[in-house]
């Protein structure tokens, strides 16, 4: 049940975020039930989340899908990936080190 609100949540907010911020265009969006990711970003430019993510602040989450479209364009975690999340998301430092901390145990 909480994978199709998940999917609607996403779907809605992931469609604001990009607009605002990038325009990237991506294929899929998939719902999983991870043990130990919040999102991924596949080669084929596929975008998976957690279904967990329904029950985080809205900061997290916008953070979690922001993370996962800076990937559309940087594949990786270098300075320019930051760079890329810092424009949308300039506090990111602290959201992710609550998510070191916490990690899906934010629950």
């Amino acid at each position: 049940q909480y994978r199709d609100k998940a999917l609607e949540l996403i779907t809605e907010r992931l469609t604001i975020l990009n607009q605002k911020y990038y325009r990237f265009k991506f294929n899929k969006i998939t719902i999983k039930n991870q043990k130990t990711r919040w999102g991924s970003c596949s080669k084929k430019r596929n975008l998976n989340f957690n279904y967990k993510i329904l029950f985080l602040p809205q900061k997290i989450r916008d953070y979690i899908m922001i993370h996962e479209l800076s990937h559309l364009k940087e594949f990786n975690h270098s300075t320019r990936f930051w760079n890329l999340v810092g424009k949308a998301i300039p506090n990111y430092i602290e959201i992710v080190n609550g998510l070191k901390l916490d990690g899906l145990n934010l629950l």
